[in-house]
């Protein structure tokens, strides 16, 4: 469980990637600077080089509401989260109260809203907030809904988060917004990294997720963006005619959405951000020990192949 310093679990989480962001910040001369993700989620890369020291400030938006109200929360009513962390009830009778809440969070408190974003993702299936229970409402099997809820563990994970409230800043904007009208804000020495919703069954992943008319909209107002960026997405077609000119490679990535996938993923890149010929992350060493690194309409072609 220590290996992950988020304390929030994702579908599709990147924060096995952290090890690459870094030697890209690295290699152009980008650590210590600030690092921004216009789509959050769990943000297990921003955290992960924050606490590193990889990155001086992390600036996180996320348009979910719960997102943002979960790291409000743990940033501005620590000890009050922390209460709720170790006190919390683990029982079909409170997810359904915390189910509730999520499902009506107009009517509750930020920090309410971001526990019960919180409890859900800890409890159900893949952390899929719209998903089932962990050993269902019968609480039958080997796995029960206790299996992802280590106290101990979250409550240091969040309060090591908390210690660094002042170089983490958030926002709950539309990535649209957030893109468009706060990165510009960002100093030179800054690293984007995109990671919108995927682009097939996106429905089942996320809260809010994109059309594929929304997907084409956002590739082109990333790729007007004027700091260095990074965008990674599930590898589908529409996905790489978007970004055809952008230099890019596909690779495996395992995830686990209530069942274990290994998934093809892509990265795309902004024309002048240097990539090394080789990674601590495994996957993606392979692909650049191959020389793989490619026009993303080259990708296209293999694919098609």
């Amino acid at each position: 469980m220590n290996r992950y310093k988020t304390p929030l679990r994702y579908p599709g989480g990147k924060q096995k990637l952290a090890p690459f962001v870094a030697e890209v910040m690295i290699g152009n001369g980008l650590i210590g600077g600030h690092y921004a993700e216009p789509y959050a989620g769990g943000a297990g890369v921003a955290i992960e080089l924050l606490l590193n020291g990889t990155a001086s400030h992390i600036h996180l938006n996320d348009s979910c509401s719960a997102v943002h109200s979960f790291w409000k929360s743990i940033t501005s009513e620590t000890e009050e989260f922390c209460r709720r962390v170790s006190r919390a009830s683990l029982n079909v009778r409170e997810w359904k109260k915390q189910r509730e809440i999520l499902r009506n969070r107009g009517e509750h408190s930020p920090l309410d809203v971001g526990f019960s974003m919180f409890y859900l993702n800890r409890v159900n299936r893949s952390g899929i907030l719209s998903g089932g229970l962990i050993g269902g409402l019968a609480q039958e099997g080997e796995w029960l809904m206790d299996a992802r809820f280590p106290r101990a563990e979250l409550i240091r994970r969040v309060e090591n988060i908390a210690r660094h409230k002042k170089r983490i800043h958030l926002r709950n904007w539309d990535a649209e917004r957030f893109i468009t009208d706060y990165l510009p804000r960002l100093p030179k020495q800054s690293l984007v990294y995109c990671d919108p919703p995927y682009f097939d069954k996106a429905d089942r992943l996320y809260l809010n997720h994109y059309q594929p008319e929304d997907h084409r909209r956002i590739a082109k107002v990333i790729q007007k963006v004027k700091l260095p960026w990074i965008v990674s997405y599930d590898a589908a077609p529409d996905i790489l005619k978007c970004y055809s000119r952008r230099r890019a490679f596909i690779y495996g990535l395992q995830y686990n959405a209530q069942k274990a996938y290994v998934g093809s993923e892509v990265f795309f890149f902004s024309d002048r951000l240097k990539i090394g010929g080789a990674s601590a992350v495994k996957a993606i060493d392979a692909v650049l020990a191959g020389g793989k690194l490619k026009l993303a309409s080259h990708a296209m072609k293999l694919m098609a192949a």
